[in-house]
C-alpha cells in the first residue's frame, strides 16, 4: 500500500512538473462560438478618447480574436506598440495588458510578429519588453477571458537567460 502510494505521488509530480514546462498553445485556450452577424458601434470611455478614430476604424472590421473580438493594434514609437481589443457584439473596449517594445533580441526571421492571436483561441502571444522594462523582454502568454488578460507564463529566450 504504501509503495503505491509512493508511486502515485511521483507520478503526480512528474506530470504537473512537465505540465508547468509546456509552451501555452492556441489550441488549448479554444473559444466556444465565433461570430456571426454586424458589429456593434465602438464604445469609448474617457480614457478610449484619445484613440477613437483607431477603435472606430478597427470596430468595423470582422473579429479576429477570441472568437468575437477584434484585436488592433498600433505603433506608440520605435518598436513599440500598443492597442486594445473590441467586443463586436457590444462595442466594449479593453486594452492590451502592456504596451510592447524591444523584441529585436526576440526575432528569429523576416516572418517573426511581436503579438500572435487567432480567431478560434483565447490565447494571446506578446514578444518583448511590457512597458518598455528592458528587464522584461520575453514571450509572454495571456489568456483573454471575460474582458480580462491573465498571465500564463513568460519565458525568456535562452540567450536573455545568459546575459
Amino acid at each position: 500500500m504504501t509503495l503505491t502510494r509512493l508511486l502515485l505521488i511521483v507520478a503526480f509530480w512528474t506530470i504537473t512538473s512537465f505540465g508547468q514546462n509546456r509552451v501555452p498553445q492556441f489550441k488549448d485556450y479554444p473559444v466556444s462560438a465565433l461570430s456571426s452577424g454586424s458589429n456593434a458601434p465602438v464604445v469609448l470611455k474617457r480614457d478610449d478618447r484619445m484613440y477613437r478614430t483607431r477603435l472606430r476604424d478597427a470596430a468595423k472590421e470582422k473579429p479576429n480574436f477570441a472568437g468575437h473580438y477584434i484585436l488592433t493594434y498600433w505603433g506608440c514609437g520605435t518598436s513599440c506598440l500598443v492597442g486594445a481589443v473590441i467586443d463586436a457584439n457590444t462595442g466594449n473596449v479593453f486594452w492590451l495588458p502592456a504596451s510592447l517594445c524591444c523584441w529585436d533580441h526576440l526575432q528569429q526571421d523576416d516572418s517573426f510578429t511581436p503579438i500572435l492571436f487567432r480567431l478560434n483561441s483565447r490565447l494571446l502571444i506578446l514578444s518583448g519588453a511590457r512597458n518598455e522594462k528592458e528587464e522584461d523582454e520575453a514571450t509572454h502568454f495571456y489568456e483573454f477571458n471575460n474582458g480580462r488578460f491573465r498571465l500564463i507564463r513568460s519565458i525568456k529566450p535562452a540567450k536573455m537567460v545568459e546575459r
